[in-house]
């Protein structure tokens, strides 16, 4: 997908959950402004309460949504389900729009009231939403190859270790002149764990010492104008893969405490949805059919 293409797929995603938001807010502005005590009188009663047919068709397309988009997702990422087909990275975007989507159409379906057993999977819900904005944070932080595929730890050292050589072999570098170059990449990366060239948090003095110290130590070095540019290029690529392997560190560490907190809200969620439909089907409540 090119990142055009992926630009509109993230922009129809957008538009379809604002204009979903906007139509409910403005079908139903009046009646869920109005107390829980007046609504039996309100005009819109009989169409917008939980058991109404707007409401009770809102939980269901809600509860599809929810449930469509994390087994797709799941057996996506487990190679169970259509494996091969599109990146997991595209995978993951469409399981959080349903899953933002969804619970948006179960918040209008409780017409903003919530109580018994199914106010805590309401809740568990909003927690797993939660949860889910903090973990696509950490998630697009996890260095990936282009495909969306998370990088191991080995793969970005091989990265490293394939620029190391390049500056040895290539561009015919002197062992003191290379372990010059390392020490002041391992200086720079030290700073805050970002790369110089993506931007970082040092003061700026530091970033123009340690610029001015690779300057000095390439032009140091003897080589022509052309590998002087290409030692240049290759340490910014070093500092970049040192940071990858703190970020990945990190990030994979975060990662498991994340999901610590939204599996067992997502399951708490499930189970409790799962009782509420066979309860509310137990009871007779059939929607329009």
């Amino acid at each position: 997908m090119s990142g055009l293409v992926h630009k509109i797929y993230i922009g129809v995603f957008i538009a379809i959950g604002f204009i979903t938001f906007v139509l409910l807010v403005y079908w139903g502005y009046s009646y869920y402004l109005t107390s829980f005590e007046e609504r039996p009188f309100h005009e819109a009663h009989a169409w917008l309460k939980p058991s109404g047919p707007m409401g009770h068709g809102l939980g269901i397309f809600g509860t599809l949504l929810i449930l469509i988009g994390v087994f797709s997702y799941i057996g996506r990422k487990k190679n169970k389900f259509l494996p091969g087909v599109g990146s997991l990275k595209y995978w993951l975007e469409f399981h959080i729009f349903l899953c933002s989507v969804g619970p948006l159409l179960i918040l209008f379906h409780t017409a903003f009231k919530f109580g018994g057993i199914v106010s805590i999977s309401f809740w568990s819900m909003v927690a797993v939403v939660l949860s889910g904005v903090v973990g696509r944070f950490i998630y697009i932080q996890i260095p990936r190859t282009i495909q969306g595929r998370e990088l191991s730890l080995t793969e970005i050292k091989e990265m490293k270790d394939g620029m190391n050589l390049a500056l040895k072999n290539k561009y015919g570098l002197g062992e003191d002149t290379y372990q010059k170059l390392m020490s002041v990449t391992q200086r720079a990366t030290a700073l805050t764990g970002v790369e110089l060239s993506e931007g970082t948090n040092a003061p700026s003095s530091e970033r123009k010492a340690i610029k001015a110290d690779v300057k000095k130590i390439i032009e140091q070095s003897g080589l022509s104008g052309r590998d002087k540019k290409g030692v240049m290029k290759l340490f910014r690529n070093e500092m970049k893969i040192n940071a990858r392997i703190k970020r990945l560190q990190l990030m994979q560490t975060l990662f498991k405490h994340w999901h610590v907190a939204h599996l067992p809200f997502a399951l708490i969620m499930l189970v409790i949805m799962v009782i509420h439909v066979a309860i509310t089907i137990t009871f007779g409540y059939r929607w329009i059919f």
